[in-house]
Formats: structure tokens, C-alpha cells, sequence
């Protein structure tokens, strides 16, 4: 199979028909082999009665329904875990994204051998509430993770089948995606600007909470890829670092007690600082300890309560 093409979804019953004709005109006019997996992650409105009306009207479409919602993320791992598809698609489900884009992520992917590629909106049609705080995420993201793209969170990209088999999302690490691959070994991601529809159906799912949690997401991601393997590299020298500082201080006051008659160790604020540095060392080292033991116990992370499958 050439290409699947994910789709997580929650109360878009009106647009799905629609872009499931779309995605099927621009499948049958490029001759192309494919699936379109769509996640319905916990809707309350028609969304599922209407993918399991798609799935008996075109046998290339398979629905899998979480029991409630979990998150874009939670619905892209479980896509990504189901793709049979040699490039793997992903787009939303609101008519944003237009999929007469695919054949040309498709050749990017083939031909010019990226392993991921993402579209940039460069025009939009989301309120400024919207694009701004996307535009500052956009640029912070540039300069930790040294990728140039102008769009992190673009729903709307293109991937191999090797990446989406071998990276985990889960939280709200859909916005950092292209980090992730980064950070697991693929490094040749490209872009292209893709067009912008305005929504045509139903709300954005855009929330406040994303202003708090994108930063958060940032660090954590950051962390994870470069000591997400090795934990004890990072809280260990950090750890050990601030013992020696501890240990140096306490040393000195104690060697300035014990033959100075009349010196007030105790008395000294330093004395407070270097047991701090003492304590806080212990923990940061203790921490690491845990943390490879976590890691060397290989938690799954993405466990999600799938509560009915069509088509798959």
C-alpha cells in the first residue's frame, strides 16, 4: 500500500463526509493505492455513526472509536500503530487542510527521500488569538531544537512508514513531532507551503490550556530526547555537582572549627547553604537513580481504551 492517511478527529460529523470524498477523487486521479484511518477520540455528536456509513460506502476507510477522549496525540500514536501505508499522511478533519496537497508530500517523501514533511500555512485564516502564540511557539521551537520550520504544529504532514513505526506520542506531543523524529534518528525533514481553508463546519477545538501546556511540552521533549535513554547522565552530574559543592563547604568549616577555638560554624550562612547543596545533591542523584530504573523497565506509555473498530 502506498499511503495512509490518518485522520483524528472529535464532533466533525458534518465535515467527514466531504473530506473523505476529497481524499478519495485525489486517491483515484493519481492512481494511488491507500487506507484513511479515522480516530474518533471520544465525540458526542454523529461522528462515529457517520465513519461506520464511510466504511460500508468505501472499503479503503477503517474507524477505530476511543470509549472517551484522549487528546490529538493519543489519536495520531493509535493511527500511526494501525498504518499499513509505505507514507504515512496526517491531516484534520475540519476541511483545513486541503488533501489536494498529497501527491506532492507523497513525491517529497519518495522521491526527494525526506523522512518527514511538514506544511506551513504561510496564509491563515485562524483569529490573531490563535496565530500569534503559534507564530512565538513556532520561533522558540526553532532555536531549542535548531529545525527551520515555520509551522510545528501544522496538521497537515507527510511522513515514512519507518518514522511513525518508530517514535512515541503521547500527551499533547503532537505539536513537537518533528522534534521527536529528530531526536530519534531522522534527521532529513523538509517543508512546504500548503494551502489554508477557512473552517467550514463546526468549532476549533483551540483551547487556553495550550498556553501553558506548549511551553511545559517544549521543555519536556527536550529533555526526554537528549536524556529520555540516559537520565542518569543529567541528574547524576547535577546530583554530583552540588555534593561536592556541599561537601567542599562543610569541609572547610569544619576543618576552621576544629582548629580555630572560637569559630561559629553554625553561625555562618554558608553553613545552611553547603547542607542545602548536601540535600539537594542526594535527591537530584537519588532521582536519577529511579529515572534509569524507569527507563530500563520500559513502561508503554500509549495505553488507550479502544472501545470499537470498523474496517481494520
Amino acid at each position: 500500500m502506498q499511503i495512509s492517511v490518518a485522520i483524528p478527529l472529535l464532533n466533525e460529523d458534518e465535515s467527514l463526509p466531504e473530506l473523505e470524498a476529497w481524499i478519495r477523487r485525489v486517491m483515484e486521479k493519481h492512481q494511488f493505492s491507500y487506507e484513511i484511518i479515522m480516530v474518533d477520540d471520544g465525540s458526542t455528536d454523529r461522528s462515529w455513526e457517520v465513519i461506520e456509513e464511510l466504511c460500508q460506502q468505501n472499503p479503503n476507510v477503517k474507524g477505530i472509536k476511543f470509549r472517551r477522549n484522549y487528546g490529538k496525540s493519543a489519536g495520531l500514536s493509535t493511527a500511526f500503530a494501525a498504518a499499513q501505508g509505505d507514507v504515512v499522511i496526517t491531516m484534520d478533519a475540519d476541511l483545513q487542510d486541503s488533501p489536494d496537497e498529497i501527491p506532492e508530500l507523497y513525491r517529497m517523501i519518495t522521491e526527494d527521500g525526506f523522512d518527514l514533511v511538514s506544511g506551513w500555512k504561510k496564509k491563515r485564516y485562524d483569529p490573531l488569538s490563535k496565530t500569534i502564540p503559534t507564530k512565538l511557539y513556532n520561533a522558540v521551537t526553532r532555536q531549542i531544537s535548531g529545525i527551520q520550520l515555520h509551522d510545528f504544529n501544522c496538521g497537515l504532514k507527510a511522513y515514512k512508514k519507518a518514522v511513525v513505526k518508530s517514535i512515541e506520542v503521547y500527551g499533547e506531543m503532537h505539536r513537537y513531532i518533528p522534534v521527536i523524529a529528530k531526536w530519534a534518528g531522522f534527521k532529513k525533514i523538509g517543508e512546504k507551503v500548503v494551502q489554508h481553508q477557512e473552517r467550514k463546519y463546526g468549532v476549533t477545538k483551540f483551547g487556553l490550556g495550550r498556553f501553558i501546556n506548549g511551553p511545559l511540552d517544549l521543555l519536556s521533549i527536550t529533555f526526554v530526547g537528549r536524556f529520555g535513554k540516559r537520565p542518569m547522565h543529567f541528574m547524576g552530574t547535577l546530583g554530583t555537582l552540588s555534593f561536592i559543592i556541599g561537601f567542599c563547604i562543610i569541609a572547610y568549616l569544619s576543618f576552621m572549627w576544629l582548629f580555630f577555638e572560637g569559630y561559629g560554624m553554625t553561625a555562618r550562612p554558608i553553613f545552611y547553604f553547603g547542607i542545602l547543596t548536601l540535600i539537594i545533591g542526594t535527591q537530584l542523584f537519588a532521582t536519577g537513580f529511579l529515572a534509569e530504573l524507569v527507563v530500563r523497565s520500559g513502561v508503554n506509555k500509549n495505553i488507550y481504551h479502544i472501545e470499537k473498530e470498523v474496517g481494520t
